[in-house]
């Protein structure tokens, strides 16, 4: 006797899944039909507009109601602009211009943008408050360390996303900010009393609930006064007593991509994982990027078998499916998103850019960019002042392989301009910056988290909040180098 399809069909109703590649496979489209919650786009199912709204006729196609969610944040992190860096700044520049309408705006575009590709969920705004400076994976995808900025930011993030028409997700509850380590490859711990987890790290989820946000994300993080040895997608004193029934949320909650080693490990594979989130009060389950056919019927069949050994009760699961039905049926576009200006989010990224010390006699300078490494969550989009610079010479190089010497001699007379991402954090980048500020003229350009580090001798240190192509155009614009 085979499993009972009305099991598989209601777990189906629980997972959003993935494809590979720029056309939708059969596979992808039939479990649709079959009744599987929806898909998450990728980098790697984005070539260019004309073609993301053909994949999402054809998922449509197969059942009307279908999620199609994607990570667009603006800034570092974007999927549609992957191949080039985004036209908007993220949202630590938004941040740090402080202007919450002009948050709303640029959101407000986002989600137009995202609506008229087929688009129905944003996985975003991230509004997790950056407490640590050293924060590896949240950075400048956040509004700040200033709990009320980010809270006011946030919900123009979400506003503005759900006026141009695609439901938001903020995340990454209950706030990835305060980590030093990155759960896409392990399990962070918060060890801190809630008392401070509500005066810093909820603000901004309060913010959003109140706001009408439609799905609230959360996060591969273990806070031992909340959630014990647990991560919060697992545990159900996070997500029902917390989010639930203290903050009042009501939609869907969405979890971070199961295939992270925050979940994964933690669980013994994304199949228990899902089990686990559920039972905690998760009601879509984010599979994660790389996800096949027989990924999607394994993690199915695990909840089936939860549903009839007694590890889930088919009411919660019920719950869960109704309030992700719930989500793919709210209304998609309110007719009233205007067009935003083309040149929107360039205009925004100047409006960030922060100079200490002085950039006169700049001339034509000698543009090096250091490499830096990118987490899975920023993905490899191009950044830098590349693409904006013409007749200037531009090198790339690893600081632990440069000699400064070396680098002075290929200089002349001209002035270094560094440019980097977390350049404090960069394996050799701050000696080099020394080493080269002791003997030359030399420029910072930070197009990361800044931080506090400052470093010594040189003659200016240029901060972007950002590496997106608009804040790359913008640092460009004030260094007086753009084409």
């Amino acid at each position: 006797m085979g499993p009972d399809p009305g099991i598989r069909r209601l777990a189906l109703g629980t997972l959003l899944a993935a494809y590979p590649g720029p056309v939708p496979p059969q596979w992808a489209v039939d479990l649709i039909g079959e009744g599987l919650a929806g898909h998450t786009l990728f980098g790697t199912n984005v070539h260019d507009p004309e073609q993301v709204a053909a994949s999402t006729a054809a998922l449509r196609a197969a059942r009307s109601d279908v999620l199609i969610a994607i990570d667009e944040e603006g800034g570092d992190i974007t999927r549609l602009a992957h191949a080039t860096g985004s036209p908007y700044p993220g949202n630590a520049a938004l941040g740090a211009i402080g202007d919450v309408a002009l948050t709303r705006r640029v959101h407000q575009a986002i989600g137009a943008e995202l609506a008229a590709l087929g688009i129905t969920v944003n996985l975003a705004p991230a509004v997790d408050v950056n407490s640590a400076d050293e924060n590896p994976v949240i950075g400048t995808r956040s509004f700040g360390h200033n709990p009320d900025r980010v809270a006011a930011h946030a919900a123009a993030a979400v506003a503005g996303l759900q006026h141009g028409g695609v439901a938001a997700c903020a995340k990454h509850f209950p706030g990835h900010g305060a980590t030093v380590a990155d759960s896409h490859h392990e399990l962070p711990t918060v060890d801190a009393p809630l008392t401070l987890l509500r005066q810093r790290d909820l603000p901004p989820f309060a913010a959003v609930v109140a706001a009408g946000t439609r799905a609230v994300m959360t996060a591969h993080i273990r806070i031992p006064a909340l959630t014990g040895d647990d991560p919060a997608t697992f545990s159900r004193a996070a997500l029902v007593e917390l989010l639930r029934q203290e903050y009042g949320f009501a939609g869907a909650i969405v979890t971070d991509a199961l295939e992270m080693r925050g979940a994964a490990s933690a669980a013994g594979g994304v199949g228990p994982a899902a089990v686990a989130a559920l039972a905690a009060g998760a009601d879509l389950l984010c599979i994660g990027a790389r996800v096949d056919a027989g990924l999607v019927e394994q993690v199915a069949a695990e909840i089936g078998t939860a549903l009839t050994d007694g590890r889930l009760e088919r009411a919660r699961v019920e719950e869960a499916a109704g309030r992700t039905a719930e989500l793919a049926t709210w209304p998609r576009s309110t007719g009233a998103a205007d067009t935003p200006p083309a040149e929107l989010g360039y205009a925004a990224a100047r409006r960030a850019v922060r100079v200490e010390g002085t950039l006169t006699g700049l001339g034509r300078p000698l543009v090096v960019q250091l490499h830096a490494s990118s987490t899975i969550a920023e993905a490899r989009v191009p950044w830098g002042l590349g693409p904006h610079l013409t007749g200037v010479e531009q090198l790339r190089i690893v600081a632990t392989a440069t000699n400064p010497v070396t680098l002075c001699r290929i200089a002349g007379h001209r002035t270094i301009v560094l440019v980097g991402r977390r350049l404090h954090l960069l394996p050799g980048a701050a000696d080099l910056v020394a080493a080269l500020a002791a003997q030359h003229a030399v420029v910072v350009v930070e197009m990361g988290w800044p931080g506090s580090w400052r470093p010594a001798g040189v003659h200016a240190f240029v901060t972007t909040y950002g590496a997106s192509h608009a804040n790359g155009r913008a640092a460009a614009e004030v260094l007086g180098l753009a084409s």
